[in-house]
């Protein structure tokens, strides 16, 4: 299996520079390409109906030219004619502009899937100096780390080809073979990702107790034995330093140093809201696939309950309240809760230790009654349920024990084992 390891890195101001050299050379060939593939996708590839079949229609033949389609062969081909007019690429390792060209492929490969799936296409966008933060040794060339042991811990230096040495913050040893070395910007700090192929983990001996979990927002997750992982917040925590360092951007002059500062600034805040999210989801991911066999969720999609409401007109045109604000409160709350990360963590966790993770059908998970299966239907306004069988309980807990039935329905009564799951 593959597993990353990330570290600090600590270069120096030349080797910074360096740095932001490659990163920016690998940011104008990958738009530059984006842009070539682009044409092509315009002129050669439109389609239309005609006749119930699909044919192509713009510009088959151009002057005598026949249609044809770019592809990362043809462009990877091309990068011997660039580097020979372009002598700043001549400074960089072959396998890191081949790696750029790749990742554009992947993002083409990812646009052409959603079509055929009929999901939301996300055509690959170019990317500004902000938005292009990373560039990879997809082999064992172009790089090279010694390691050494000083006062019982570990000093590393990584050297990179035409970049220079860089020291690097082993704060835990590496496992398993290096595969590929990822070189990543994060605001105004640099880190190095290995990734590694390793052995797989031992599965963990077996659990016997289920659960379910029901997502929410006064609670981040409510399970099926009345236990709750609350909340933390982090984002709404920020929030005021967020809006005051905003503030302060928009008073800047567009160009200026103090924009570049307080631009900063704000994408340090939000490092830190990521890290801290990130840091509360893997400890609570942990606690649950080391307790449980099989950890059962809502299949929810959240694109769809973080959409924006549509606007309301009356019959003169007249827009009317349509609760946009509330709605836009409570889609900030769902995400700063981490959802799809937490879910996606505890899917990782549960393959690597043998446990099962399952994902029902959310409908009438909060209205149906736990103990009875009658429905009583409640607004969100109410956090209790209460039933005329003699229930009462919390309604997210009630949801949860649903959510386990529904997952053990699911199972058709077998118990799944490290060996099966």
């Amino acid at each position: 299996m593959r597993q990353a390891y990330k570290y600090r890195l600590y270069p120096n101001q030349t080797t910074e520079q360096q740095l932001r050299f490659v990163l920016n050379r690998c940011r104008e060939l990958y738009n530059a390409a984006l842009s070539e593939r682009k044409d092509a996708y315009q002129q050669y590839q439109r389609t239309t109906v005609i006749a119930g079949q699909e044919r192509t229609v713009a510009a088959m033949m151009v002057a005598g030219r026949s249609v044809k389609s770019i592809s990362f062969y043809g462009q990877k081909r091309d990068l011997v004619e660039i580097k020979q007019e372009r002598s700043e690429y001549q400074e960089i390792a072959s396998h890191v502009l081949q790696d750029v060209l790749n990742r554009l492929d992947k993002a083409f490969s990812a646009f052409f899937r959603r079509i055929r799936n009929g999901e939301t296409p996300g055509y690959p966008r170019f990317k500004g100096r902000n938005r292009y933060d990373s560039f990879t040794y997809p082999d064992g060339a172009g790089w090279r780390l010694t390691v050494e042991e000083r006062r019982e811990k570990l000093k590393g230096t990584l050297h990179l080809s035409r970049i220079g040495s860089i020291n690097v913050n082993l704060h835990r040893p590496i496992e398993g073979r290096i595969k590929t070395v990822t070189i990543k910007r994060e605001v105004d700090q640099w880190y190095v990702v290995f990734s590694c192929e390793v052995e797989a983990p031992e599965k963990l001996p077996v659990s016997y107790e289920d659960v379910g979990i029901d997502l929410g927002v006064t609670h981040l997750a409510t399970l099926s034995t009345g236990e709750m992982i609350e909340h933390p917040r982090y984002y709404r925590k920020a929030q005021k330093t967020l809006e005051k360092r905003q503030q302060s951007l928009t008073r800047k002059r567009k160009g200026s140093h103090r924009r570049e500062r307080a631009k900063r600034l704000i994408g340090k805040a939000h490092r830190k809201i990521a890290r801290q999210r990130r840091d509360f989801l893997h400890k609570a991911s942990h606690k649950l696939v080391q307790r449980y066999q099989v950890l059962v969720f809502e299949d929810l999609h959240i694109s769809n309950l973080t959409r924006r409401p549509k606007p309301k007109q009356d019959e003169k045109g007249t827009y009317l309240p349509n609760g946009a604000a509330a709605k836009g409160g409570l889609n900030t709350s769902i995400l700063d809760a981490g959802w799809g990360m937490f879910v996606g963590m505890c899917a990782v966790k549960a393959a690597e230790a043998g446990r099962t993770l399952l994902k029902v059908d959310p409908k009438f998970t909060s209205q149906i009654c736990s103990r009875c299966g009658q429905v009583r239907k409640k607004d969100l306004s109410e956090r209790w349920h209460q039933c005329d069988c003699g229930a009462e309980l919390d309604r997210d807990v009630n949801a949860a024990i649903n959510i386990l039935d529904r997952g053990k329905q699911h199972l058709g009564g077998k118990r799944p084992t490290s060996e099966t799951a």
